[in-house]
C-alpha cells in the first residue's frame, strides 16, 4: 500500500488537477463521474446536500453554510476546491480534514477502476468525498462546484437547495465569452423541483435563470429580495456582505423545508467561520506592523472588490506581491491595480504559473513598476524588508501565490 504522499502524487499524475496545469486537465463530460458513482454504489444518493456555484464567493459561502450547520448541531460534510496547502482541505467533516488513511484506502481500493477509465484528479476526488460523506453518515454536505456547473463532476447530486452566488467573466475558454453563456453553464446545477437562490440579480443573466428554473419547475429566489438585519462575520472585507445575504437566503429556504436552524446557530456560525471550518485566504490578515493581507481573488470581479476594500485601509505606501497563472487575461485585471504601489513580481511554483519576466513586461504596459524575484517567498520577504510599520503589504493574484505564504 502506498504512503499518503505517494497516493496524492499518483492522483496528480493521472489527469492532473486543472488548477495546476490548466486547459489540458479540463473534462467537459460527466460520463466518468457517473461511472465512478455507479462503481461506488451511488453514495451521493445517501446524504442531503446544498450545491453552491458562482464566479466569486462560492468558497466563502460554502464555509459560512457549513459553520452555521455545525453550530446548529448537525454533522456537516464540506467539499471545496482548490486546496491551499494540503489536498485534504478539499474534504472535511465538521471542520476536520479527511484522514490520510482514508485517502490511501480509497485510491488503493479503486485504483484499477480509476486507471481503466482514466479518471481525472477532480473526478476521483469528488468520488472520494461523496463516499466519505456517505460512510460517515453526514446529516448534510455543502458541495462547492469546481468550475461552471452543468458539466462539473459535483453535478450528480440532487440537493435540498442550490445557490448560484454571481456571474462574472472567468474561465471563458470553457464556459463561454458572455455573461449569458456563463450563466447558462452555472444554471446547469438547477434540478427539477429543487429551489435555487441567485446571489446577485443582474439584468444580463436574470432571464437565463428564470427560464431554466421555470423549465425545471424550480422555485427561483434572488437573495436581494429577502430582508435580513445585519449580521457580523469573522470573514473580513465588505464584499462578504453579499455572501452573507446569499447564505441567509439559503438558510431561510431550508427552514421552510423543515431544517432546524436556530437564530443563535446562525449568529455563532457566521461569527466563527474560520474557527469552525479552517477557511484561509479571504482578506486574511497575517500581521499588523506592517499590515499584511492575503486574498485569493484572481479575476476581474473579485479583484475589484478587493481593491475597493484596500482603498478603505489607512497606510502610507502599498506594496503588492503579485504572481499569476498563465491563462489569465492580464489586460482585464492589471488595469485594476494601483499605479502608485510598489510591485514585487513572482511566479507561483506550479506548471501553470506565468513566467515572472512576462508578468513584469505586461505590467509595465499599465504603468505598474516593480522588481522581479525568483520565488513567491523571496518576493514576500523583500516586501516585508522594505515596508515600514505604517505601510500595507498585499499578497495576491492567484490561489498559489497565497498558498506559498500561508
Amino acid at each position: 500500500m502506498k504512503t499518503y504522499k505517494e497516493t496524492v502524487e499518483w492522483m496528480f499524475r493521472q489527469l492532473p488537477m486543472y488548477q495546476r496545469i490548466g486547459e489540458s486537465a479540463f473534462k467537459k463530460d460527466l460520463t466518468n463521474t457517473i461511472k465512478l458513482s455507479d462503481h461506488l454504489g451511488n453514495p451521493e444518493k445517501n446524504f442531503k446536500a446544498v450545491h453552491v456555484a458562482g464566479t466569486n464567493g462560492k468558497g466563502s459561502s460554502s464555509h459560512m453554510l457549513a459553520s452555521v450547520f455545525q453550530e446548529a448541531g448537525y454533522k456537516v460534510g464540506l467539499y471545496t476546491s482548490p486546496h491551499l496547502k494540503d489536498f485534504r482541505e478539499r474534504i472535511k467533516i465538521n471542520g476536520n480534514v479527511i484522514d490520510k488513511e482514508e485517502v490511501v484506502r480509497f485510491i488503493d481500493g479503486n485504483q484499477d477502476f480509476l486507471e481503466q477509465y482514466q479518471l481525472s484528479f477532480f473526478e476521483m476526488t469528488v468520488g472520494m468525498a461523496f463516499q466519505y460523506f456517505d460512510n460517515q453518515q453526514v446529516d448534510i454536505a455543502i458541495v462547492e462546484v469546481g468550475m461552471g456547473g452543468r458539466l462539473d463532476s459535483t453535478n450528480i447530486i440532487t440537493p435540498e437547495v442550490s445557490l448560484i452566488t454571481n456571474i462574472g467573466l472567468d474561465h471563458t475558454a470553457f464556459l463561454g465569452t458572455t455573461r449569458e453563456e456563463i450563466a447558462g453553464e452555472k444554471a446547469g446545477i438547477i434540478k427539477k423541483n429543487v429551489p435555487v437562490i441567485i446571489g446577485e440579480k443582474d439584468s444580463e443573466t436574470q432571464q437565463v435563470f428564470s427560464s431554466v428554473a421555470e423549465e425545471r419547475q424550480s422555485k427561483l429566489f434572488f437573495a436581494e429580495d429577502f430582508n435580513f438585519s445585519e449580521y457580523e462575520t469573522d470573514l473580513k472585507g465588505d464584499y462578504q456582505k453579499r455572501n452573507v445575504q446569499s447564505v441567509l437566503s439559503v438558510i431561510d429556504v431550508l427552514k421552510d423545508r423543515g431544517w432546524k436552524i436556530p437564530e443563535a446557530a446562525v449568529l455563532r456560525g457566521l461569527s466563527h467561520v474560520k474557527l469552525n471550518t479552517g477557511l484561509r485566504g479571504r482578506w486574511d490578515v497575517l500581521q499588523q506592523k506592517p499590515k499584511v493581507i492575503l486574498d485569493t481573488a484572481h479575476n476581474e470581479e473579485g479583484l475589484k472588490l478587493v481593491f475597493a476594500q484596500i482603498e478603505k485601509e489607512t497606510f502610507n505606501q502599498l506594496h503588492i506581491v503579485l504572481g499569476v497563472v498563465n491563462d489569465k487575461d492580464l489586460s482585464k485585471i492589471l488595469p485594476l491595480f494601483p499605479e502608485s504601489a510598489n510591485f514585487y513580481f513572482c511566479k507561483p511554483n506550479v506548471p501553470r504559473g506565468l513566467e515572472v519576466n512576462n508578468l513584469q513586461k505586461k505590467a509595465e504596459e499599465f504603468s505598474l513598476e516593480g522588481r522581479v524575484y525568483n520565488s513567491v517567498t523571496e518576493a514576500y520577504e523583500a516586501a516585508l524588508e522594505l515596508a515600514l510599520d505604517e505601510d500595507l503589504v498585499f499578497v495576491g493574484g492567484s490561489n498559489f501565490t497565497v498558498a506559498e505564504i500561508i
